[in-house]
């Protein structure tokens, strides 16, 4: 892995480490959604501070390089990430439409009940 690459990879884990204790301190994401990041930053500087972990499971898995091998493990994590939010954004979008219908019945509840109107 090349000296450039790695000193890449410490700056960026130390970029991503700064941004996402900033944003815990300003309350903008929640902890337990941080610990994704915090994680994928420290194994990126670990990948950075002892190559041979990246020429070990470059060679384990038959990549040319281990510069590849980083590239493919990150971009593994970022997908799994984005199956995650996914998964997120479908539940969440689930229980708005759940929630709209509870409402819509509930207002038409409320319409019913109130004398002197007719429905």
């Amino acid at each position: 892995m090349s000296p450039v690459l790695r000193v890449v990879l410490i700056i960026g884990a130390f970029i991503a480490l700064w941004v996402v204790v900033d944003r815990v301190r300003k309350k903008k994401i929640r902890i337990a959604d941080s610990v994704y990041w915090v994680v994928c930053a420290v194994l990126m500087l670990l990948l950075a501070l002892f190559p041979g972990i990246a020429f070990f499971f470059a060679g384990l898995l038959g990549f040319l390089s281990p510069s590849n091998f980083v590239f493919c493990m990150i971009i593994v994590l970022m997908l799994i990430k984005l199956f995650n939010l996914a998964c997120d954004v479908s539940r969440l979008t689930d229980k708005v439409e759940q929630l709209a219908q509870e409402l819509a019945l509930h207002e038409k509840d409320d319409e019913g009940a109130r004398p002197g109107k007719q429905g």
